[in-house]
């Protein structure tokens, strides 16, 4: 047990002296500081992900933030929460959350890459949107993310698999048929 100790007296230390920052129990990280604004909060990714992290699981945003990021949404969320295979979490930092809600593996397709927040769009926005979610898809993944579609697309609902399928194979729409 003296290991133990000697290491939470050291990251106590580091904590009072300001070279670390601590986040949650056992979650950690190294401040950054603005010259004007002063300290930075850590960035809702970087935390969600070492979160999910400390279980071994994966993270993914929620479909909201997916339409933002991806340009197909004015809507800012105020609560930052991601969509984990691990077991549920919340973290406040300041005046932020940081909110890990367990979900079932049809919402967790291709967790925390670019096609999961295609994915995650398509499902927040809809069949209506479908076209354009394809458009910036098209624009947006590599080669290589393209190529991880199809299985992908097996996954995900029937109605979003001619549109991940006409993205697979280069369309800028949902495919026919």
């Amino acid at each position: 047990m003296a290991g133990r100790a000697a290491v939470d007296q050291a990251l106590s230390r580091r904590v009072q002296g300001g070279k670390l920052r601590r986040l949650a129990r056992g979650l950690y990280d190294f401040p950054k500081v603005h010259a004007k604004l002063g300290p930075l909060s850590p960035a809702p990714d970087d935390v969600a992900q070492a979160l999910a992290g400390e279980t071994g699981s994966q993270a993914q945003i929620t479909g909201a933030r997916a339409a933002n990021a991806l340009g197909l949404s004015t809507q800012v969320a105020a609560k930052s929460i991601y969509l984990t295979d691990g077991p549920s979490r919340r973290v406040v930092l300041d005046k932020r959350t940081v909110d890990l809600r367990h979900a079932s593996p049809k919402h967790l397709i291709a967790p925390g890459s670019p096609v999961g927040t295609i994915v995650q769009a398509l499902r927040h926005l809809g069949p209506s949107r479908a076209i354009d979610i394809a458009h910036v898809a098209a624009r947006s993944l590599s080669a290589g993310d393209k190529k991880v579609l199809p299985n992908s697309a097996v996954q995900a609902p029937a109605w979003m698999r001619p549109t991940l399928m006409s993205i697979a194979l280069g369309a800028s729409g949902p495919a026919d048929g």
